[in-house]
C-alpha cells in the first residue's frame, strides 16, 4: 500500500537524527519502508546518503524502493572509459553517476527495481537481504528457480544475472543495495555496458561480464509494482512492522536538510570523472596521405580526469614536430573530454599561421582523439 510521505506522518516516522533537523519530533520505534517519486539517479543516490549519514538505524532498519530513467551507474573505484561506451550515452542522452559504493556496472532504466537496506553495522547482512527477496519472489511464483550466489548476485534458471549488488559500509551505519531487472531493456543496456576504448590501461575494479534476463521473460506478471509489493510485504512481515510503502520526494529539504547540495555534487564532473584511478592510453590509427596509410600513436597519462602526460607521434612531413608539441603541450592539464579537446583545438588554431592544410590535419587529429574520451 502507498502512502504520501507529508510532513504530518513521515519524519515523526524517520529519526532520531544524528544531527538536528527543524520539524522532526517523534522517532521509529521500528522500520520503514520507502520508495522515490523521483526517477533522477542523483536525487535517489542522494537519498543513501542522507540516510547513510544521518538516520539513526539502531533497531529501526530502512528499505529503500528507487527506479531511474536510463543511467548508468559505475562503482566508487571504477573507470567510466573502461567499462560503458560514452560516445552512444551521450548521444542517447543516458546519464552517467558514481555511486558511494563499490562494485561493478550497472544499467538502471524503469524496468529495473534497486533496492537500498540500511542497517548498523553491526546487522548489515548481504545474504539475509537476498533470501529475503528470493522468498517474496516465491511467494508470488513459487515455481520460480531464483538463488543467491556466494558472489552475492541473484540468478535465475541457475544461469541468468537478475540482480547484482554493492554496498557501503561507514562507521556506524551501513546499506547494501541491489538491482532486480523486471524488464529492463537488454539490447540497450548491452550496448550501453560496452565499452568501445582501445587501449585503456588502469588498474580501477573491472566490472565481471554476466549473462542476464528480465523476471517477466520467464513470468510477464512478475512486473515492477508486483514485484516491489512482494518485496515490501515480505519485509514487514521479517521485521514485524506495518507494510505500508511511505511515498517521499528526494528534492524537499524539509525532509532531508541538505540533501540538494549533496545531489548536486554527485553531478560534478568532478566527482562522476575526476575520482576515476589514474589510468592510461595507448592506442594509434591511420591517416590517409597520399594514397598510403600513415600511422598516428597516441599516448595519454590521465590523473584525477585530466592529461597528465600527452604524447602525439606522426611523421614529420605529416604534421611538423613543432605543431606536435604544441598539441601535447596544450593538452596537458586538461579534462579528458571531447568538449574541452574541442576548444583547445579552436584555441590552438589561433596561435598558428593561416595554414589550411595543417588546420586540416589538425582538426582530423583531434577527431580521433576525441573519439577515444
Amino acid at each position: 500500500m502507498l502512502i504520501p510521505f507529508s510532513m504530518k506522518n513521515c519524519f515523526q516516522l524517520l529519526c532520531n537524527l544524528k544531527v538536528p533537523a527543524a520539524g522532526f519530533k517523534d522517532t521509529v520505534k521500528s522500520g520503514l519502508i520507502l520508495q522515490s517519486i523521483s526517477n533522477d539517479v542523483y536525487q535517489n543516490l542522494a537519498v543513501e546518503d542522507w540516510i547513510h549519514d544521518h538516520m539513526n538505524l539502531e533497531a529501526k532498519p530502512v528499505l529503500f524502493f528507487w527506479r531511474n530513467s536510463p543511467s548508468v551507474i559505475i562503482g566508487r573505484h571504477q573507470n567510466p572509459w573502461q567499462e560503458c561506451n560514452l560516445n552512444l550515452m551521450r548521444e542517447e542522452g543516458v546519464k552517467l553517476a558514481r555511486r558511494r559504493s563499490g562494485g561493478g556496472t550497472v544499467y538502471h532504466d524503469m524496468g529495473n527495481i534497486n533496492l537500498t537496506f540500511f542497517t548498523t553495522k553491526k546487522k548489515y547482512d548481504r545474504m539475509e537481504n537476498l533470501k529475503l527477496v528470493v522468498k517474496a519472489l516465491k511467494a508470488v511464483q513459487p515455481q520460480l528457480d531464483v538463488r543467491a550466489t556466494k558472489r552475492f548476485d541473484l540468478l535465475l534458471d541457475g544461469q541468468f544475472k537478475i540482480s547484482g549488488t554493492a554496498s557501503r559500509i561507514g562507521q556506524t551505519a551501513a546499506y547494501h543495495h541491489c538491482t532486480l531487472l523486471c524488464s529492463t531493456d537488454g539490447t540497450f543496456l548491452s550496448s550501453l555496458l560496452k565499452s568501445p576504448y582501445q587501449g585503456v590501461r588502469s588498474t580501477a575494479t573491472a566490472s565481471t561480464p554476466a549473462l542476464v534476463k528480465n523476471l517477466m521473460e520467464k513470468d510477464p506478471t512478475l512486473t515492477c509494482e508486483v514485484v516491489i509489493n512482494a518485496i515490501a510485504t515480505e519485509y514487514a512481515t521479517s521485521h514485524q512492522i506495518n507494510n505500508h510503502i511511505h511515498l517521499i520526494n528526494p528534492t524537499d529539504e524539509t525532509l532531508f536538510p541538505g540533501i540538494n547540495s549533496i545531489a548536486k555534487e554527485l553531478q560534478t564532473w568532478e566527482w562522476i570523472y575526476g575520482k576515476t584511478p589514474k589510468f592510461s592510453v595507448n592506442t594509434s590509427f591511420n591517416v590517409l596521405y597520399e594514397h598510403s596509410h600513415l600511422e598516428i600513436k597516441v599516448f595519454i597519462d590521465i590523473k584525477n580526469g585530466r592529461i597528465e602526460i600527452c604524447n602525439i607521434e606522426a611523421p614529420d612531413h605529416w604534421l611538423p614536430l613543432e605543431i606536435r608539441d604544441k598539441l601535447n603541450s596544450g593538452f596537458i592539464g586538461s579534462k579528458f573530454c571531447p568538449v574541452e579537446t574541442t576548444m583547445l583545438t579552436s584555441i590552438l588554431h589561433r596561435t598558428c599561421p593561416e595554414d589550411d592544410e595543417l588546420h586540416s590535419k589538425w582538426n582530423m587529429l583531434c577527431e580521433k582523439i576525441k573519439g577515444i574520451m
